[in-house]
């Protein structure tokens, strides 16, 4: 039997059952299906350890539940950071980490060999060539080393530019406290603070969304290919149900949403010939592709459509094209003209007509209009009429408001009308 280890090969390991503990802490050790009791132990021994001050368990019937309380508004730093500096390694690893980055911080460029004999010489451990070369050429495409060919060999070289730079300019600390609390990819702004041994004193956040630090290695690959213009495969786990799938497409935008902080992938697919969206903790992997001939005219037909989006969907009952909503409701003037304004605010650009006293018309062509439903649902009580050429749009709302009815033993308006 192996023993426990707290650090982890692969990020994508954990990473479900982060998320799980975090926004699923009411799960106990029986809900974890997909995986073994014994995986699910070793996890959370991971997260007891890793995150000890923000873990909290619920005694229940069926055990108890492990979560993680973690309010952002009181802490200087995102502590699910901690999660990706768990990463495993050998005491080869550890050992050439060190002397490696020891030995070239003169700056000069060195063959493999070189730095294998200087080793031997400079520090008394002895390695093969060929374990040297791999790990400087591993770092040289993590950036860590500088890879180049002088004549017919390669040369490495370590390049200490930004950390001087950063070390000699302390102005640049309260730049990188706040991007570790605000930004995407913030990891790198707290490995940076890290290294220069500085706190963030200063800033709070108040509703930060901790987990999505989960998604940045994903949304790095993303990114890479939108600067590159490239395809991409992905790996598509859905979010209800254990299917994954692989997708083709082009990556063009990253969406997010003010509300819950989510991020989506905007997309298009060659094979339906239309654009899509994938949630980023859906997707596992990405592999970077080809060159996209297109991707110029595929961006300025997406900003095109973009008017036209009310979240982040492109699918209409009818495939490329747009659904029209008509929502009239009543308002008490000039006392309630708040709602006239919050419908100017709200409404994505729909139009407001006055029809007649207290009455207004808004109206909106959008790709789908099931997405509006939440919002709508906030003028309950005000709507007088809702139309929408996608019909099972209607007939969701009202029998929705039926529902609401029965649950609550009022009478629907619409019988009393008839009685």
């Amino acid at each position: 039997m192996s023993d426990f280890q707290e650090l982890i090969k692969s990020f994508s390991n954990i990473r479900e059952y982060v998320r799980d503990f975090f926004v699923y802490g009411f799960k106990t050790r029986s809900d974890f299906k997909h995986k073994s009791p014994r995986t699910y132990d070793n996890q959370r021994r991971r997260l007891e350890s890793w995150l000890a001050p923000y873990v909290r368990k619920d005694y229940v019937s069926g055990g108890f539940n492990l979560s993680l309380a973690i309010d952002s508004n009181l802490l200087d730093t995102n502590p699910l950071f901690q999660v990706w500096k768990t990463k495993s390694f050998t005491d080869n690893d550890i050992q050439l980490h060190f002397f490696i980055l020891d030995f070239l911080q003169d700056g000069k460029a060195r063959t493999a060999e070189e730095i294998t004999d200087r080793l031997l010489t400079d520090y008394e451990v002895l390695f093969d060539i060929q374990t040297v070369r791999r790990k400087c050429n591993s770092y040289a495409k993590e950036g860590l080393l500088h890879k180049q060919k002088s004549g017919k060999t390669v040369v490495f070289s370590l390049d200490n530019t930004l950390m001087q730079w950063l070390k000699s300019n302390e102005n640049i600390n309260d730049a990188l406290a706040f991007y570790q609390m605000a930004g995407n990819l913030g990891i790198i702004a707290n490995e940076l603070l890290e290294q220069l041994d500085v706190q963030n004193q200063i800033f709070r956040v108040k509703h930060s969304f901790f987990v999505h630090t989960l998604e940045d290695e994903i949304l790095f690959a993303l990114l890479q290919a939108m600067h590159r213009q490239t395809a991409v495969k992905l790996e598509v786990k859905s979010s209800k149900r254990e299917i994954k799938n692989i997708v083709h497409c082009i990556p063009l935008q990253i969406f997010t949403s003010t509300r819950s902080g989510r991020r989506f992938l905007c997309a298009y697919l060659n094979g339906s010939r239309r654009f899509s969206c994938f949630r980023l903790d859906t997707v596992k992997n990405v592999f970077l592709l080809e060159e996209a001939e297109n991707y110029q005219k595929l961006l300025a037909s997406l900003e095109r459509n973009r008017p036209y989006l009310w979240g982040v969907s492109f699918q209409s009952e009818e495939r490329h094209h747009l659904e029209r909503l008509t929502m009239t409701i009543w308002a008490l003037e000039p006392t309630e003209n708040y709602i006239v304004e919050r419908l100017k605010r709200e409404g994505r650009g729909g139009t407001i007509t006055r029809t007649a006293r207290n009455t207004y018309q808004y109206e909106i062509e959008v790709f789908d209009c099931n997405e509006m439903l939440p919002w709508i649902r906030t003028f309950i009580g005000r709507i007088l009429s809702l139309e929408c050429t996608a019909k099972s749009v209607e007939r969701r709302f009202y029998k929705d408001l039926q529902t609401m009815y029965q649950i609550y033993g009022i009478e629907d308006p619409a019988d009393k009308q008839h009685k």
